[in-house]
């Protein structure tokens, strides 16, 4: 059974950070691109981050320079270092698994973990 589980939210001032973390189980997880993604109240879900198995990062354009995406493929963890946070930051930050090479396969989602940034 494939269960991705995050840790690491709460609440954060502006400006403050945080640290996500994802444990990822019953997947070869050097197989799989390894990303975060977020959904603020009301808004659809959208890309944070990804890392693939080689290491290769992507962000989107509204945290680049402010979060990095980070993996550990012996420990099966990926985690996001996010800095400088902003209230439109706050939202759910769900960790998803893509198997790198077959894509008929359907990626994992965690349950997600809340992130508020407020004063």
């Amino acid at each position: 059974q494939v269960q991705l589980v995050e840790s690491g939210g709460g609440l954060v001032q502006p400006g403050g950070s945080l640290k996500l973390s994802c444990a990822a189980s019953g997947i070869i997880f050097r197989l799989y691109v390894m990303g975060w993604y977020r959904q603020a109240p009301g808004k659809q879900r959208e890309l944070v981050a990804t890392i693939t198995n080689g290491g290769s990062t992507n962000y989107a354009d509204s945290v680049k320079g402010r979060s990095a995406i980070s993996r550990d493929n012996a420990k099966n963890t990926v985690s996001l270092q996010m800095n400088s946070l902003k209230p439109e930051d706050t939202g759910v930050y769900y960790c998803n698994a893509k198997h790198a090479v077959l894509r008929n396969v359907t990626p994992y989602w965690g349950q997600g973990t809340q992130v508020a940034v407020s004063s």
